[in-house]
């Protein structure tokens, strides 16, 4: 994969499982039916939750990626990936840049995840940077070091003596030069077949949550990411049935989003707005579900003309996007169609009500707070039945 004269360089490699497993390293790690699995632990740990004190032993396995080369200096990767994680199972997911057949950085953590939190409270590990890169939550930033490849290593951890561990599903990560310094992607002339589709993706107001509950990041002012995330599950029909949130009492407006807010919490943000465990609870609803950039909004045109919404994050001021009136240093919002005009359709979750979640805005002012915020970062998520579009020559899905 090279460069891409013209346009900005973004490229995105995942490995399935358990039909990649031969393609990179496995240490203990074995196929089941469903992914990866704890074959032979290659040792075990005492791990200490951070946030509980509590102490337990793990075994443990691990399979680790080929070096995945990406053709350009690469800025950022943010990995993201989908896995089971039964009572007393969770995974530790590191990365490390690669360049002309050597590691360009050393391993950064960008997560101990569990789907629940009785076994551990999933979190990103803050407090790391080197010369060559740093961690920025969910990203890994790259510094002084040259990266032009990635390498990508899971560990599987399971509480000694239970019966069953984590199941590996996907894995993957994207890189991306970086944003300010390239151009983007020329607009579609008709929009693939996306213009004047609207997806009827439910309206989901995330501030409906703002009295109540305020565990898990404070409560619905914040919830931007989980409310969209159950916005697109419930669009599939995937959304987690009314039993697995029973537990919110009182119910309030929407239990599903507190029960979502929850699963997607990370203890050492405070923030439930981590990309990666977003993304990661979508995958355990039994739906296909990745961290992406996208170029501009001519790629997402592709996404909705093949039916699939997508959930974007995007930064702006209260005057730089007509129809959000509002400051925000990152806030993510369903993209459920396009105008005749081209113009984006949104779920804008900041809404006082469901109502007032529908919002159409100029695409211009959109597209640059979604590029100029985020890198144009999108959450891919669907069935596996429907199928993605056709990817670019320089793959970013």
């Amino acid at each position: 994969m090279t460069a891409t004269p013209g346009r900005r360089d973004v490229a995105y490699r995942r490995f399935r499982f358990p039909a990649d497993l031969a393609l990179g390293s496995a240490d203990g790690v074995a196929a089941g039916p469903d992914g990866l699995v704890i074959a032979e632990p290659t040792g075990a740990i005492d791990h200490t939750d951070p946030h509980t004190g509590v102490t337990a032993r793990y075994d443990q396995a691990a399979w680790t990626s080929p070096v995945v080369g990406v053709g350009f200096a690469a800025h950022e990767i943010v990995p993201s990936w989908t896995a089971d994680t039964p009572a007393g199972g969770w995974l530790k997911v590191e990365v490390r840049g690669w360049h002309e057949g050597t590691p360009s950085t050393g391993w950064y953590v960008l997560g101990h995840w569990a789907a629940g939190d009785t076994s551990i409270h999933r979190h990103s590990v803050p407090g790391q940077a080197g010369d060559d890169a740093r961690v920025m939550v969910d990203t890994l930033r790259v510094a002084a070091a040259l990266v032009t490849g990635w390498q990508l290593r899971v560990t599987l951890f399971r509480r000694s003596g239970a019966a069953a561990g984590p199941v590996l599903r996907t894995a993957g990560a994207v890189a991306s030069a970086d944003a300010a310094d390239l151009a983007d992607a020329a607009t579609d002339a008709d929009g693939g077949g996306a213009r004047g589709r609207v997806l009827d993706v439910p309206r989901y107001a995330q501030r409906l949550h703002a009295g109540g509950e305020t565990r898990w990041g404070g409560g619905g002012d914040s919830w931007c990411s989980p409310t969209c995330v159950s916005m697109v599950l419930d669009f599939w029909g995937a959304g987690p049935t009314p039993d697995r949130y029973a537990w919110v009492d009182p119910p309030g407006p929407r239990p599903v989003v507190v029960h979502a807010a929850r699963h997607c919490y990370d203890h050492a943000y405070a923030g439930a707005g981590n990309w990666a465990f977003n993304t990661a609870y979508a995958g355990g609803h039994g739906v296909d579900a990745f961290v992406t950039r996208l170029r501009g909004l001519a790629e997402a045109e592709r996404f909705v003309a093949a039916g699939i919404p997508l959930i974007v994050s995007a930064a702006f001021t209260a005057d730089q996007v007509p129809g959000l009136g509002y400051d925000t240093r990152g806030h993510l919002l369903v993209l459920v169609g396009f105008t005749a005009d081209g113009d984006p359709v949104l779920n804008d979750p900041y809404a006082l009500n469901d109502e007032g979640v529908r919002r159409t805005v100029p695409r211009g002012p959109f597209e640059a707070a979604w590029q100029a915020g985020s890198g144009g970062i999108a959450y891919v998520v669907r069935p596996g039945s429907v199928p993605l579009p056709p990817a670019p020559a320089q793959a970013n899905w």
